[in-house]
């Protein structure tokens, strides 16, 4: 991706904040086309597709993900690296500075219009690290299923995403389209057949709740306790929901390769072991299998290896 940005783009990020954050994409592009352009390749602004909006992201948000990825350049890269925070210091100042007049410190904050919610949405989807867990009843528009490479991103970097549906989800073409993929990255989708609040938690640490009937109205709750009771919650319903086996609703067979997994499972080797036999490597094994036990429900990979054989015969 390069280096940090360079004063002209610095200058355009500063002026998105001065506009409150978000601006229109033709307006920063009229501004600067090319810092525009490389802001956006950077992350530092992300394009809202439904409104033709740039919404500026935390710049430590940045400085993090660039850091990882001139490390993992090679040596060659590391002084560069190591310099990205300090380039980014002037921002981060300015990022809290513009939070802090918008009063994003409260810790409970009503949000009214749907342009600043999913303004608001976009910054905290670019901070979470580890886990986000998401309650999303009746259908799911086409829109929000098409979007999923932050996610697939998300969890190819370790983090881990929890869904609840409505049991409606289980005759969409396009909900179970996407399950079936997200599955693939990791994600964990389940069904629970009873009435429960729209939500979204991320890292245990913010919590967005459905404040009205249509929607158009979201709290968006940083207080301690009150993100650990809905946390609680959401296990609760977790705990109960069902397990669907989006693969066969979409007449998926198992890769053959994952049904060797499974074959050998059965002989009581490890996964390391397993790794070996077939010649692949244990993370790609690894893979394998939890998309095997989200699929069959299992609880060990011995379990996991009889499950797959009995569904064999």
């Amino acid at each position: 991706m390069g280096s940090a940005p360079n004063e002209a783009e610095k200058a355009l990020y500063l002026a998105v904040l001065r506009a409150g954050g978000r601006v229109p994409v033709r307006e920063a592009a009229e501004q600067d086309a090319a810092a525009t352009a490389r802001l956006i390749a950077l992350g530092l602004l992300v394009h809202h597709d439904e409104s033709e909006q740039l919404t500026a992201v935390n710049p430590r948000t940045v400085s993090g993900r660039l850091s990882r990825e001139l490390r993992e350049a090679g040596t060659r890269l590391f002084e560069a690296a190591e310099h990205v925070p300090a380039e980014l210091d002037g921002l981060t100042d300015a990022y809290d500075s513009a939070a802090r007049r918008e009063d994003h410190g409260r810790q409970i904050m009503h949000v009214l219009d749907v342009d600043r919610i999913r303004h608001r949405l976009l910054q905290i989807e670019a901070d979470f690290r580890e886990e986000v867990l998401a309650a999303q009843p009746g259908r799911r528009p086409p829109v929000y299923l098409e979007k999923s490479a932050r996610s697939e991103k998300a969890l190819a970097g370790g983090a881990r995403m929890d869904i609840l549906y409505q049991p409606v989800g289980k005759s969409d073409p396009a909900v179970v389209d996407y399950a079936v993929r997200a599955t693939g990255w990791g994600m964990r989708l389940r069904v629970l057949d009873e009435d429960f609040t729209r939500m979204l938690i991320f890292d245990r640490k913010v919590a967005i709740i459905s404040a009205s009937a249509d929607n158009r109205t979201a709290a968006f709750i940083e207080d301690p306790a009150v993100v650990d009771h809905l946390v609680r919650l959401f296990l609760r319903d977790w705990e109960r929901a069902e397990r669907v086996p989006w693969h066969d609703l979409a007449g998926d067979s198992v890769p053959p390769v994952a049904e060797q997994i499974g074959r050998l499972l059965t002989t009581g080797l490890t996964q390391r072991a397993v790794a070996s036999r077939l010649g692949l490597s244990e993370r790609t094994v690894a893979e394998h299998i939890a998309r095997l036990r989200e699929r069959y429900d299992a609880a060990t990979l011995f379990q996991l290896g009889w499950l797959m054989r009995e569904g064999a015969r």
